[in-house]
């Protein structure tokens, strides 16, 4: 009897698929970025505005070969907007950026030129840095009132408390 239950489960092992892939984020969070972003030893602003870029130059996830997929690739960029001060998204920006497009293995950032977005940008010697990656780490497409305000109310020195 016990060899063939050994063969049935063997049989079940083999014939139900293993767990998937999956990237596991932090749910995006304007408070908890901030707030992480404060501490690091480099500089951020938060700007909020309108990104454009060569989106064709996005890397592309190659499924079969994933280990072709770049872990970053930076791009030219523009971002114009207004940049957050102790007023408020108050403060004009309009600057050449570069955006540098992370991927975490087959997983790349995405992003749609001509888009609104809540950018942490950092301040390099080099000149201005968007980091995008899968994650949105320091960046959120199309953000809500709420978001600009929780930016706002952290920037103020307020309640600035992560949702989770």
């Amino acid at each position: 009897m016990r060899p063939i239950r050994n063969t049935i489960l063997l049989a079940l092992a083999v014939a139900v698929p293993g767990p998937a892939l999956a990237l596991s984020c932090l749910a995006p969070d304007v408070a908890r970025t901030y707030q992480q972003l404060a501490e690091a030893e480099e500089r951020y602003i938060a700007v909020h505005g309108v990104l454009t870029f060569d989106a064709s130059k996005l890397p592309k996830t190659d499924m079969q070969d994933q280990a072709s997929t770049p872990d970053s690739t930076p791009l030219p960029a523009q971002l114009t907007g207004q940049s957050l001060s102790s007023e408020g998204f108050t403060t004009p920006f309009d600057r050449s950026i570069t955006l540098d497009v992370r991927c975490f293995g087959p997983w790349c950032a995405g992003a749609a030129s001509g888009a609104e977005i809540l950018g942490f940008v950092e301040l390099r010697d080099s000149g201005p840095v968007l980091t995008l990656d899968p994650c949105s780490s320091t960046s959120f497409p199309e953000p809500d009132e709420a978001m600009l305000n929780t930016a706002v109310l952290c920037m103020q020195g307020g309640a600035c408390k992560p949702e989770r």
